[in-house]
């Protein structure tokens, strides 16, 4: 709703803070000269060079910080707080490249004003656009005008989230009803102008921005009128699409030739961030596995005098949607253990589908350490550079306990790769319940993002070395 007075305020916002950031050093380098008590001369092309630098540290600063919501969606304390946040950030990633280059030419009190200016000016543009778009809601023929289609709690929901979402911008002129029995009838906003069939008169009569359509299926018969209503006025017409009791992170409309297919996405995951995230993999992966070699040799030499069979451990895991892959570890149990635990299911002490034993007699005295201190996974960082696992994500599971899934929605769990640490590592690892263990991955994919990743990665450290939990 609004999308594309959104998408032009964000732009203004964004070319003004970049006006505003240029004027602002132009004039604290015109009154720093202008200043009495300037003995050395000021270079003005070092401080214009720094410019681009300051700019891209700031945008990005204020974007992270909520510096671009439409304004009446945050306080005025948030967005105070949120340009204080962003120029902070962006003058001490500044004064970090100066002390880093050993600039000493640079004028601090060219800087300090500058720094002011910046402020007050950027803070001043927000207010500006907060006192105009408070000032059109005055003006009622400035807001924009929404006709709803449908009368039940679908349509009455559907306003309530408008008044939400967009605030006092958007003006429901009224709804239409198929039983021309509800004339007249008030409800939220508004009250029933007149029955579906009246489309066309009101549409050529008022002022109208969009067309929502809010009805339950069986109403679909009428869909096509309304579209040729809305087509011929040169109306947007919307059509709510929780058409099911079903819970969607993410929807998206994608051309296929002359076709439009809706796409209802239970987990929304940004494309951008997820390649952001596969570069940190390979990344750290990399430079791990260069690093640690030394010690996964030492790690291999210990496993082959302490017991008989190959170092590795290869093993089937349930990936991405599900696809199957070779799970690499450093063999932490005798040979053939594997194919025993059949044949331990008695001794199982997990009640969910998981296999877990205290005291695991199958585990050799080297396995022990490995496990207590996790070194048995870093063969997983050749899984992370083949593209098969993530540095964070849902610890993989085995096939056999997959199989014993008893709850479709442990399933979601396979909607993201699968990771070499998760919040799971962090919260206890073997001491939690498998439902603990899948209440954290859950919570993990709905509010997935790179601090999150960042975040697991830093406490994953003391997790390891503590050794709480490591079976």
């Amino acid at each position: 709703m609004l999308e594309e007075r959104a998408r032009e305020l964000k732009w203004k916002l964004l070319m003004g803070d970049v006006a505003i950031v240029f004027a602002a050093l132009t004039a604290a380098y015109a009154l720093r000269v202008a200043l009495p008590g300037t003995d050395q001369e000021i270079d003005f092309r070092l401080h214009f060079s720094m410019l681009p630098i300051f700019l891209l540290l700031m945008l990005v600063s204020l974007s992270y910080y909520g510096g671009y919501l439409i304004p009446i969606k945050v306080s005025p304390l948030e967005l105070t707080w949120a340009v204080a946040r962003a120029l902070s950030i962006a003058f001490c990633g500044l004064f970090a490249i100066i002390i880093g280059m050993r600039l000493e030419s640079f004028s601090r009190g060219v800087i300090a004003i500058f720094g002011v200016l910046a402020f007050l000016g950027v803070i001043s543009l927000r207010f500006y656009y907060i006192w105009n778009i408070n000032q059109s809601v005055k003006k009622k023929s400035d807001l924009h005008k929404v006709l709803v289609i449908g009368t039940g709690n679908r349509a009455v929901q559907l306003v309530n989230s408008l008044r939400k979402s967009v605030g006092a911008e958007v003006d429901i002129i009224g709804y239409l009803d198929p039983d021309s029995k509800r004339m007249d009838v008030q409800l939220p906003e508004s009250c029933v102008i007149g029955t579906v069939g009246d489309i066309r008169t009101i549409l050529k009569c008022q002022v109208v921005d969009e067309v929502i359509l809010a009805v339950t299926r069986n109403m679909f018969q009428d869909v096509e009128e309304i579209v040729r209503a809305c087509e011929e006025e040169g109306i947007k017409f919307r059509i709510m699409v929780d058409l099911y009791d079903t819970q969607v992170s993410r929807v998206s409309l994608l051309k296929i030739g002359e076709i439009p297919l809706l796409t209802l996405e239970p987990v929304a995951l940004d494309e951008g961030k997820l390649f952001i995230k596969r570069l940190i993999d390979v990344a750290v992966s990399a430079v791990s596995i260069i690093f640690l070699l030394p010690i996964m040799v030492i790690i291999a030499l210990a496993i082959k005098i302490d017991s008989r069979g190959p170092v590795l451990f290869w093993q089937q895991r349930v990936g991405l949607h599900k696809r199957r892959f070779e799970m690499i570890k450093f063999r932490s149990m005798f040979e053939g253990s594997e194919k025993k635990i059949y044949a331990l299911e008695h001794l199982n002490e997990a009640e969910e589908p998981i296999f877990k034993i205290a005291n695991d007699p199958r585990i050799t005295p080297v396995g022990k350490v490995l496990r207590q201190t996790s070194l048995d996974e870093l063969p997983q960082l050749f899984n992370i550079l083949k593209g098969e696992m993530s540095l964070v994500g849902p610890r993989p599971m085995s096939v056999r306990d997959v199989d014993r899934f008893d709850q479709s929605i442990q399933r979601k769990r396979f909607s993201v790769k699968p990771g070499l640490t998760c919040l799971w590592q962090i919260s206890g690892r073997s001491n939690l319940p498998f439902s603990k263990w899948l209440e954290l991955d859950l919570k993990y994919i709905d509010n997935w993002n790179l601090a999150l990743d960042f975040k697991i990665m830093l406490k994953t450290i003391p997790a390891v070395l503590s050794g709480k939990g490591a079976h």
